[in-house]
């Protein structure tokens, strides 16, 4: 049996009426936003027959999300994330503004307060046995494409394990393990020291995992590094790097891999490139220039400063 009561007259003025249109009060655009999607919901819920216990399978999941704190975990899953990353593209491409450093997702993990330095910064503290010294430096361009000193470069990634600092749930990192701040020096240059991160997926067994499972998608990432880049009269650019050579780079439950993110990766083990940076060993060497663009009539028209963000 189809049954169909989206149309109703009696049902359009319910969905004003939740959606506080026919009160004086409130905020217009929460109103708007919510007669429309949940004028969405009720929709799908006629036109694919959503049964009263899919709808409260789907709450219980909710639940579950909320109370794992996976929000910021599923929203990159289903691709949300990246849509408003194409959007904002679109809108630059309208505006006429080229994006020669792609932006692209910022996940959930990134922690305010790193450590900072000028010019060079040392990210991890020597303790994870398992990793292959990275050092990974290049120079912070401003908008006419000249180097930009002062720059602020924030870096966070994983360690081995595919464990962040102040979210490891064995307890073995110290704060801000692989984070820092690094101001770009006097010719705009930044460099750091640290080890190369390895992929990891969603935790095991999380609503995260059961929604993509009953999708029949993993829930595995490349190995990545986060930056944030800015500058004053500049947009801030929220970005990351993939690790050249991981098997998941094109095949990221988030979709974060975009072209011109994807930096060479060049194991070094000459004796003068050792000495140069003070290390006892072979390492790997990342250079990777990044392009801010300037603000759009004085106003950075991507940050977002709603987003709620851990800090120590």
């Amino acid at each position: 049996m189809t049954v169909s009561i989206f149309n109703r007259p009696d049902i359009q003025d319910f969905l004003k009426e939740l959606s506080g249109l026919n009160a004086t009060g409130g905020n217009a655009r929460m109103k708007e936003i919510t007669h429309r999607l949940m004028s969405d919901l009720f929709k799908a819920i006629d036109d694919l027959n959503i049964t009263p216990d899919e709808y409260w399978t789907g709450i219980a999941w909710l639940n579950d999300i909320g109370a794992a704190g996976q929000a910021g975990l599923i929203s990159p899953g289903l691709g949300l994330d990246h849509y408003i990353d194409e959007r904002l593209d679109a809108i630059d491409a309208e505006l006429g503004i080229d994006n020669p450093t792609p932006r692209t997702i910022e996940g959930p993990l990134y922690v305010a307060g790193a450590p900072e330095s000028t010019g060079f910064a040392r990210l991890d503290d020597g303790n994870d046995k398992n990793g292959h010294t990275l050092i990974m430096h290049g120079v912070v361009h401003d908008a006419d494409g000249k180097p930009l000193p002062g720059a602020k470069v924030e870096v966070w990634h994983c360690d081995t394990r595919g464990f962040y600092s102040h979210f490891d749930p064995t307890g073995q990192q110290a704060p801000f393990n692989m984070r820092r701040t690094i101001f770009a020096d006097d010719q705009g240059r930044y460099k750091f020291q640290s080890i190369l991160p390895s992929g990891y997926g969603v935790p095991p067994g999380s609503p995260t995992e059961k929604l993509l499972s009953a999708l029949g998608r993993h829930g595995q990432r490349p190995a990545h590094i986060h930056f944030f880049v800015s500058a004053d009269g500049h947009r801030k650019l929220t970005t990351q790097i993939n690790i050249e050579g991981d098997p998941l780079i094109n095949d990221d439950f988030a979709y974060a891999t975009r072209e011109g993110l994807v930096p060479a990766v060049i194991e070094r083990d000459d004796e003068a490139g050792i000495n140069a940076n003070g290390l006892n060993g072979p390492f790997a060497e990342i250079e990777w220039d990044i392009y801010l663009t300037r603000l759009l009539d004085g106003v950075d028209n991507q940050i977002n400063t709603q987003r709620k963000r851990a800090a120590a």
